[in-house]
């Protein structure tokens, strides 16, 4: 057997552009005592990937030239020498970009139970994605019934999950997207009260009108023009989740913009980053909730799935260019 793999071979500056990647074969080993090995059928396409490949500092280390791509993946166990793991096994962990992966089975991130539910889901509501929303919203945002919650990127993957989970929580929620197919899945498809289309009004305005008591809690996906807008609608107490930096491209040197003291200070408001990996330890309850919600037809999802390998070396810019109309992914 061949193993395709897609390789960081030139280090970007910003976000990796297909010619940062190169698509290498190499054979298949079989696995030693302890390891397993995994046929791997999706790989997930992420903001974080654009970190994971610059040579810059950042919570994990940068991937490096040569090695598979670093992203999240499903797949199915071959074959196994871990007693954890037996061949048929659905599993999920950071597999790389790569068609199969042999590695020690405490490496695994974890075996997928939801077998009623498609395996890709592993990869988006109920893999990075999801959980993000759930505990960024719920724990960082501090987020209760009848607050008003904005979420930029509202129509993406994490996105759409929090204004979901906002909604069953008894909140109003806000979404700002852009262009109106995105504006019209928030509002048809993931069930926000209101929609503001960043690239057709003027978001400052628009939030005026949306949100009249201000905003309670705003879920930050972008940084750049859209959060400075929401910035000068706070309501007192309200409460920041910055999970992505999506509207900046370049972070050296840090650019420089409006100065957000004086809102916080006169609104006495809470800005907070957010990393998953901070709540490894209750992933489970995350995954359970979403997976019941799902299957009650509480809350759904989209995916956007490009196939081959030879899709992802511009998956990324693609997924900052805003082109997925869902979870991007890769079905290998």
């Amino acid at each position: 057997m061949q193993n395709t793999q897609v390789i960081l071979a030139r280090r970007p500056v910003g976000v990796p552009q297909p010619e940062h990647f190169d698509i290498t074969r190499t054979p298949v080993p079989d696995p030693a005592e302890g390891e397993v090995l995994i046929r791997i059928t999706h790989w997930s396409v992420d903001p974080a990937q654009r970190g994971w490949a610059n040579d810059v500092p950042n919570y994990s280390p940068p991937v490096a030239l040569g090695d598979p791509m670093r992203a999240f993946a499903v797949g199915d166990v071959l074959a196994s020498r871990h007693a954890g793991y037996a061949e048929g096994d659905v599993v999920e962990g950071l597999f790389g970009w790569q068609t199969h992966a042999c590695l020690p089975g405490e490496t695994i991130a974890r075996k997928v139970t939801e077998t009623d539910l498609p395996r890709s889901y592993a990869l988006g509501i109920l893999g990075l994605n999801g959980t993000t929303a759930y505990f960024g919203l719920r724990e960082t945002c501090a987020a209760r019934a009848g607050d008003t919650v904005v979420v930029s990127t509202a129509a993406g993957a994490v996105g759409s999950a929090v204004g979901q989970i906002a909604r069953l929580m008894g909140c109003r929620t806000v979404g700002i997207a852009g262009g109106p197919e995105k504006t019209a899945l928030c509002t048809e498809a993931f069930g926000y009260d209101a929609t503001i289309d960043y690239k057709a009004q003027d978001v400052g305005a628009a939030l005026a009108d949306a949100c009249p008591d201000g905003v309670d809690c705003y879920f930050d996906n972008t940084c750049g023009p859209i959060s400075d807008a929401v910035m000068g609608h706070l309501a007192q107490g309200a409460r920041i989740t910055i999970c992505g930096t999506a509207a900046i491209t370049e972070w050296d040197p840090i650019p420089s913009g409006p100065r957000v003291h004086r809102q916080l200070l006169v609104a006495r408001a809470r800005m907070q980053g957010f990393l998953i990996f901070d709540y490894r330890d209750r992933l489970a309850e995350a995954r359970a909730a979403l997976a019941d919600w799902l299957r009650a037809g509480q809350i759904t999802t989209r995916e956007h799935i490009l196939k081959g390998p030879e899709a992802a070396p511009g998956a990324i810019s693609m997924l900052y260019r805003g082109e997925n109309t869902g979870k991007l992914l890769i079905a290998v």
